[in-house]
């Protein structure tokens, strides 16, 4: 965990000073939301499910996520998908990292040919699409999901693939 630690610093700072740039957050409360990001990183032990923007919106309740999207859907050109909607194809979830994904909020959720579909809540991070840009091979077709949405699927396949070894153990 501790290589996707400088990950994690540097795509919510970056989406932090996105936020701010373009005027979704101001400055004295991404600075508090930051302070807070920096006490969570410090005190819990699964650093990569720690996030600025879950912060922002559910602590601080600085930052509204509807107008966050409708951003992200009006000036970037992304759909929205809900990740309870779809059905991951099996060659997905074996090769899954479900620490890249907490770190980074973001889900690879279909392989067709050479492009790949990733639903994310950091699209505003440029070192979020870096990462995974840099990591995928082909294309890269983006879409904007919730925290929930993201985090419901992660916990979803966190519990499953524990199941599943708990059953092959037995």
């Amino acid at each position: 965990m501790a290589n996707l630690k400088p990950l994690i610093m540097r795509s919510n700072r970056l989406l932090g000073a996105t936020l701010v740039e373009q005027g979704l957050v101001s400055i004295d409360d991404l600075d508090e939301a930051n302070d807070r990001l920096l006490e969570l990183m410090s005190t819990q032990s699964e650093t990569a499910r720690v996030s600025l923007l879950s912060i922002m919106i559910n602590e601080k309740q600085c930052l509204d996520e509807a107008n966050l999207l409708e951003k992200i859907v009006e000036d970037h050109m992304l759909g929205l998908i809900a990740l309870e909607n779809i059905d991951f194809p099996e060659s997905i979830q074996a090769t899954l990292k479900v620490e890249e994904c907490w770190a980074t909020l973001t889900v690879p959720f279909d392989h067709v040919e050479n492009t790949w579909y990733l639903a994310t809540a950091y699209y505003l991070s440029p070192a979020v699409r870096s990462f995974w840009e840099d990591k995928i091979q082909g294309n890269v077709v983006w879409f904007a999901a919730t925290i929930e949405s993201i985090s419901e699927f992660l916990e979803s396949f966190e519990s499953k693939a524990a199941h599943a070894a708990m059953a092959g153990a037995n």
